[in-house]
């Protein structure tokens, strides 16, 4: 417990009641009990004066309940004054103060509203851990029928794994309805709710068994794909979009147009260690979609966000070999390219897996 307050007589009182059942750390001003608040783990629950110099108990709250820290921002915090008016009570409120006693309250009461909040406080934390125990054990989301991120993680991780043991082909897709936020305020959220849960459809109706979906923020979906090459990734890509622009999406008899943006990651291209480097590969080239005003960006489109590795050199070299047409290179060149390409199918056989 930590009892903040610039008169001695104070601190001992509510230190000598407090005593009996809890460790207690006095400190005599605001900023010295901010100080210990930042720096001091086992604090958990803060009286304080509201009339203090150099930090006063109100701005000592907004402190606290401003903190980008949750073990600060989240204390219990009781306010503490000899000003019995209803005005002081209810702005120590309005500030964040969790409770308020008198100065002159006895020991019994002192102690009694402390158990209170505590029970109250753990009651609380005990709710916010039930909550976040059900959001990772759901599977679908409850709007699109979609995987849950947490969900799609896990499987993830799965495929990431088999295809890292076997050598196979694994590919992620982040895809983005850039219209739904004007479709929204046009319709409201829940007419614009049901409309996505329609593309969702369409976007799951093109999938196969193998592959994963989820929607990962409120019009951003995330595929992950097992099997799934670089080519046939933007391939996708590019039939799905297609089909997502000439859909015959209407509301109120007029039709509702869908504009997307894509970004592909694939294992066999970029250098990665796990499925969510890989996943984050394929956001970054979802926002280079934005940038630069490209509706897809997947390998060689995308500006590399640091240097290139060898194997993702070489797989990219490859690919750009296997998609070469060498007749229309001349006679000199056509004959290189020919020789290259029986290197690169040299090359796809010594492959593990």
């Amino acid at each position: 417990m930590l009892v903040i307050d610039d008169s001695r007589f104070v601190r001992k009182t509510f230190a000598s009641i407090l005593g009996a059942s809890f460790a207690v750390r006095e400190e005599a001003d605001g900023e010295a009990g901010w100080e210990a608040v930042r720096t001091d783990p086992s604090i958990v629950m803060v009286f304080t004066d509201l009339d203090m110099p150099k930090l006063d108990g109100f701005e000592l709250l907004e402190r606290i309940r401003s903190s980008s820290d949750p073990r600060i921002r989240e204390l219990p915090v009781v306010a503490i004054s000899g000003n019995r008016e209803e005005a002081n009570k209810k702005r120590a409120a309005s500030a964040g103060a969790n409770d308020f006693i008198d100065k002159s309250a006895d020991g019994s009461e002192v102690l009694s509203r402390i158990q209170n909040l505590l029970r109250l406080v753990r009651t609380s934390r005990e709710l916010e851990a039930s909550q976040a125990a059900l959001a990772q054990s759901t599977t679908h989301d409850p709007v699109t029928g979609t995987l849950t991120p947490h969900y799609l993680l896990t499987e993830g991780r799965k495929h990431f794994s088999h295809a890292r043991r076997h050598g196979a082909q694994l590919s992620v897709m982040a895809l983005r309805i850039d219209s739904y936020g004007d479709l929204a305020s046009q319709v409201g959220k829940e007419t614009a709710e049901q409309l996505l849960a329609r593309i969702a459809n369409m976007v799951t109706a093109n999938l196969r068994a193998e592959d994963s979906v989820s929607r990962t923020a409120e019009a951003t979906f995330m595929i992950v794909s097992m099997g799934t090459g670089p080519p046939q990734m933007l391939a996708f890509a590019r039939r799905l979009r297609g089909q997502l622009e000439g859909a015959h999406v209407t509301w109120r008899g007029q039709p509702v147009r869908i504009t997307s943006s894509f970004g592909a990651a694939s294992l066999s291209i970029d250098a990665v260690g796990s499925i969510e480097e890989l996943m984050r590969a394929a956001m970054q080239r979802l926002q280079a979609a934005s940038r630069q005003a490209e509706p897809i960006v997947g390998y060689e489109e995308a500006r590399p966000s640091g240097p290139a590795t060898l194997p993702g050199d070489i797989e990219r070299a490859l690919l750009v070999l296997e998609q070469t047409d060498p007749q229309p290179l001349g006679d000199l060149a056509g004959e290189v390219a020919k020789r290259l390409l029986r290197i690169v199918e040299l090359f796809r056989r010594k492959k593990p897996g």
